[in-house]
């Protein structure tokens, strides 16, 4: 049968795309459906400057490996950003001090004293999050997951003396524990040392 030229031809084929995507919808699983949803959902958490328990993650990224995923969330309420962490729980890394005895590491307490050498510096809180990343990934790779106090404030130190020479002398005046002044000066002359050949 000819068709007269001009004459409007049925819509068949959107008809049939309609449908298909109709049943293609609905061949999706509700539980898939809210698989997919849950992976692009990540829980409040209350905020440590307002208390507010809404916020929005700005960034998520993988560290140690994969281990844990560090996210900076940004307070709808407040509009200040933190950084939460996510990782599997796992055996405890331990601290061996001087005298042998042996106490849990504490990611909280390393950062706060990085914190403290730091006042009133112009260093970023995530410069000093990722030197306690780089502590807790030395920690991972040692196989009885223990490390002394010594090795673990050397470490520090060594990654705090780049980043901010007045932090670094705080911190290390802790942690290395100078018997006198002149130990302490020693070390002084040493930094100046270094960056006069920087």
């Amino acid at each position: 049968m000819l068709q007269r030229r001009g004459a409007r031809r049925p819509r068949i084929e959107g008809r049939f795309r309609a449908a298909a995507g109709r049943r293609s919808a609905a061949a999706v699983p509700p539980a898939a459906a809210a698989m997919v949803a849950f992976r692009h959902w990540h829980p409040a958490m209350r905020c440590p400057f307002c208390a507010a328990n809404h916020d929005r993650v700005v960034d998520s990224r993988d560290v140690r490996g994969g281990e844990t995923v560090r996210r900076r969330r940004e307070c709808l309420n407040c509009q200040r950003r933190f950084t939460s962490y996510e990782q599997i729980e796992n055996i405890a890394y331990r601290v061996v001090k001087s005298d042998g005895r042996r106490q849990e590491f504490d990611r909280q307490k390393l950062l706060g004293g990085l914190l403290k050498a730091c006042e009133k510096r112009p260093v970023p809180l995530p410069a000093l999050e990722e030197i306690v990343d780089q502590a807790e990934a030395l920690l991972h790779r040692k196989e009885d997951r223990e490390i002394a106090t010594t090795e673990l404030g050397n470490f520090v130190i060594d990654r705090l003396r780049t980043l901010d020479q007045v932090a670094y002398v705080r911190f290390a005046s802790v942690y290395r524990q100078f018997e006198d002044v002149d130990a302490f000066m020693d070390e002084l002359r040493s930094l100046l040392a270094a960056s006069r050949k920087d």
